[in-house]
């Protein structure tokens, strides 16, 4: 019976150690295949050093509004009152200068384009322009002869109506 059980302990462990080394060996190789060159780490490295600063200045960044807000919280009570005019006085002339400055970009872009147009450079979409200025024309010219066509017939009906007309 002791031989048995050193048998069996002496070929058990002869193959886990051997399947381990395969697999081990196995694991070392593709590991071995997949190592990044010298370009990715040295981009692994800028990504840990660039976000362990952007995490510390986040970090200074939120203890610093914390604290101000500490500091600065009897200033904005007592100061509550003028707050509400003064935003809507700040808010009203912000809206009215964005409002200036995108009105004038467009002006300044459709000057710009009918500039283009006017010289014959064809700027983006003046064959649409040309489409609808020919559709305006024709139609125009459809109801001019069509008012000439009904307008005869209704002066002949209107000289029937009232002949000393």
């Amino acid at each position: 019976m002791a031989d048995r059980q050193t048998q069996s302990v002496t070929q058990r462990p002869t193959r886990a150690t051997n399947t381990t080394t395969s697999s081990t060996n196995t694991f070392l190789k593709k590991l071995h295949e997949h190592v990044p060159n010298s370009t990715q780490l040295i981009g692994l490295l800028t990504l840990v050093v660039s976000g362990g600063i952007l995490l510390i200045f986040t970090g200074l960044t939120i203890t610093t509004s914390i604290l101000a807000l500490i500091f600065f919280t009897p200033l904005i009570i007592i100061s509550s009152p003028l707050w509400l005019p003064i935003g809507t006085v700040i808010f009203i002339a912000t809206a009215g200068f964005l409002s200036m400055c995108g009105f004038g970009v467009g002006t300044l872009a459709t000057v710009t384009w009918l500039y283009k147009y006017v010289r014959g450079t064809h700027p983006i979409g003046s064959d649409r322009v040309d489409y609808a200025r020919s559709r305006i024309a024709n139609t125009a010219t459809h109801v001019k002869d069509y008012a000439k066509e009904y307008g005869g017939y209704l002066q002949s009906k209107v000289k029937d109506a009232a002949p000393s007309a």
